[in-house]
């Protein structure tokens, strides 16, 4: 028989959340008695760990920046900012392929975050970045670092939701990841040779398989 849990369990925590967002992305009903079949917990779980469904959706949210963060944390900071901004890119959509049902539930707004301000943090990472090779001279100085990290962003956000969705296959990130990263940076203002080589050390880095063809 499956009783409640006396206190919150970590483990029973993190399988009701990606069991929720597993069924959010396959548009399945999510009630106390589906994530108890799911997860193997009681129905009274989601209660004891979350309060109710509304504590649920926000955890799920916030799980998947919480998770992102950590890996973009990962990226060291390197003299060449292009490459590191390169970087960031490369391991976000490299998020989203390792974590895709909770990279989904992260942009589905019908469900507050129990941490906005972390959330917006992790964008804040790529202005930061996007600024630095402003100050290097690699990016023009009259370009706006919030531009460039938006569009640099909306790119690979793009990709990666494509390639989640099938629209694209998986080989779709390396093949055309880097060329957008190329793309945004060039735009910016960097040299295409140096910009090339410094998106491809960037990307060679994040542990996405190796892209920039040519050179």
């Amino acid at each position: 028989m499956r009783n409640m849990p006396r206190s919150a369990d970590p483990a029973v925590r993190t399988a009701l959340v990606e069991a929720a967002a597993e069924m959010l992305a396959g548009r399945a009903t999510v009630t106390a008695r589906s994530l108890a079949h799911a997860t193997g917990s009681s129905t009274t779980a989601l209660y004891t760990h979350f309060g109710g469904m509304p504590g649920l959706w926000r955890a799920v949210r916030q799980e998947g920046f919480t998770r992102l963060g950590r890996r973009l944390a990962s990226v060291s900071r390197t003299e060449d900012p292009v490459r590191d901004l390169a970087a960031l890119g490369a391991v976000y959509v490299l998020s989203a392929q390792t974590d895709p049902h909770l990279y989904r539930a992260m942009f589905d707004a019908a469900g507050d975050l129990e941490d906005p301000a972390a959330a917006d943090a992790l964008f804040g990472g790529l202005v930061d970045c996007a600024e630095r090779a402003r100050q290097a001279g690699r990016f023009d100085e009259t370009v706006d670092p919030l531009a460039v990290a938006t569009r640099f962003w909306a790119a690979g956000h793009g990709l990666a939701m494509l390639v989640l969705t099938a629209v694209l296959p998986v080989d779709a990130i390396a093949t055309h990841g880097p060329e957008l990263a190329v793309g945004v940076f060039t735009a910016a203002g960097d040299e295409p040779g140096r910009c090339r080589a410094s998106t491809r050390a960037g990307w060679a880095s994040s542990g996405v398989a190796e892209a920039v063809p040519g050179g």
